[in-house]
């Protein structure tokens, strides 16, 4: 029997059955960034489920950043997730779930909003992760790369909006999901190094083919220059990306997204003391000191005055 046909119809599947506490244990486990937003910046009556949305995809990404499974064992995996994200939207009961499926399903018997912000996330995080799973040792062209990213982005905003301040006022304009694209522009430059040696590559294909390098040559001055590239673009949505945040209504929420920001604008600037050579650690932006630095720097935009708004400029 294939990965997918295995979901199968159960009507006595019991939806009522909460589970919270293994969602929240993988988050603190993961990331405490993230379990302490949940914890004291998310809505009281969605903090469960922020909890089993994080949990859920952190379990997925685990899963197939794992070097024991085929290319064609990866996109079975995530078809799988997808079908049953469908069948869960279409009102289908399911069986024969891992622990960690059962996460996802409660999500979605909790979702009763038509188009939701937590199916935008849902649905976007699932496209990244199937992204992920067929991407690995080959070369990605430049609107593959911006696709992925968008992906991310959108899933990430929307998420914020979902679980915190929800109804509350944001704008809908071509800045919303700026912050979180360049922080996951910031994310890949981080990553480089242990990305490209287990086969992602996070450089355009165009730019690694017009410079005639390997991609794996990231100490070269042709990648050097496309890092710093990627850098200067990041920092420009990052100022937008708070501009953006210093609109939306909720203080919760733009505490959360300045804190998010924080937390990826530090690699920036690591990056850029650098020389703009990537490096596998960057053990500055962790620990106790960046953490209290990262909070500091989210409460000092909290109380800024909105800054004039920037002109986007399209990805490289």
């Amino acid at each position: 029997m294939s990965t997918i046909s295995a979901i199968s119809h159960n009507s006595q599947f019991d939806y009522s059955q909460p589970n919270p506490a293994r969602a929240e244990s993988i988050t603190k486990a993961a990331s405490k960034q993230t379990y302490y937003t949940i914890h004291f910046l998310v809505d009281r009556e969605r903090v469960a489920d922020a909890y089993r949305a994080y949990g859920y995809f952190r379990w997925l990404d685990d899963r197939l950043d794992e070097g024991g499974m085929e290319k064609s064992d990866r996109l079975a995996f995530v078809e799988r997730q997808q079908m049953l994200l469908d069948r869960c939207y279409q009102g289908e009961h399911c069986r024969d779930l891992t622990d960690e499926e059962t996460l996802l399903v409660e999500l979605v018997h909790h979702d009763h909003e038509k188009q939701s912000g937590l199916q935008a996330y849902l649905r976007n995080m699932i496209a990244v992760m199937a992204f992920d799973a067929e991407r690995r040792d080959r070369l990605i062209s430049k609107q593959e790369l911006n696709e992925y990213t968008h992906h991310l982005a959108v899933a990430v905003t929307e998420a914020l909006h979902y679980f915190i301040g929800q109804g509350c006022q944001s704008p809908r304009d071509e800045t919303r999901y700026l912050a979180v694209t360049a922080a996951h522009i910031t994310h890949m430059l981080r990553d480089t190094i242990d990305d490209t040696e287990a086969g992602y590559y996070n450089i355009p294909r165009e730019y690694i083919e017009s410079q005639g390098i390997d991609p794996r040559e990231v100490w070269s001055d042709p990648y050097r220059r496309w890092v710093q590239s990627q850098v200067e673009l990041a920092r420009n949505y990052f100022k937008m990306g708070r501009d953006y945040l210093s609109q939306v209504e909720n203080p919760r929420c733009r505490l959360a997204g300045y804190a998010y920001i924080a937390r990826f604008a530090g690699v920036l600037d690591t990056i850029e003391q650098d020389g703009y050579r990537l490096r596998s650690e960057y053990p500055e932006c962790k620990g106790l000191i960046a953490g209290m630095k990262m909070i500091g720097t989210a409460f000092y935009r909290m109380f800024q005055r909105p800054q004039a708004r920037f002109h986007a400029l399209p990805m490289s």
